[in-house]
């Protein structure tokens, strides 16, 4: 399956402002927000791609019936998801459905879809997040995420 490591951490947080000035004065991340990949489900992401963090927050007036709203109800501000680096998500996905592990959200983003949102960063994203909350303790996304040569 060829396992990169740990890609980042999503966070789940309150408040997006304070969390982001938080990571930035402890660690000098760097955040871009990428709102546009949880507007359908109700958060504001920011992501940190030097320091290996993304965060997530209920968007305005979405604090009861965002996707992360649960995960802060029951837990509190914490780790929500683990995105694992590895060479091809497909073979990836395949020995983890063979574990019994099923995906819940996928996301291939086209080249035009990385150069518009992600800058150009990469030659390829794509991601399968993992119903593996129940079993491990947190939701796991398998992601091949290959930078784009000179960047």
């Amino acid at each position: 399956m060829g396992l990169r490591g740990v890609n980042r951490v999503m966070i789940a947080v309150h408040d997006m402002d304070k969390a982001k000035q938080l990571y930035s004065d402890m660690l000098g991340a760097t955040f871009v927000d990428a709102d546009w990949t949880g507007a359908p489900f109700g958060i504001n992401v920011s992501i940190a791609w030097d320091a290996g963090i993304e965060l997530c927050a209920p968007m305005p007036g979405r604090e009861k019936d965002s996707a992360v709203s649960p995960f802060l109800a029951q837990r509190g501000e914490g780790v929500m998801n683990v995105f694992f680096g590895v060479d091809d998500a497909d073979v990836a996905l395949a020995r983890a459905s063979s574990l019994g592990f099923g995906c819940v959200n996928a996301l291939d983003y086209a080249q035009e879809e990385i150069d518009q949102h992600l800058g150009g960063r990469f030659s390829r994203y794509q991601e399968f997040t993992l119903n593996s909350s129940e079993r491990c303790g947190f939701a796991m996304t398998l992601a091949r995420i290959d930078d784009k040569p000179g960047t």
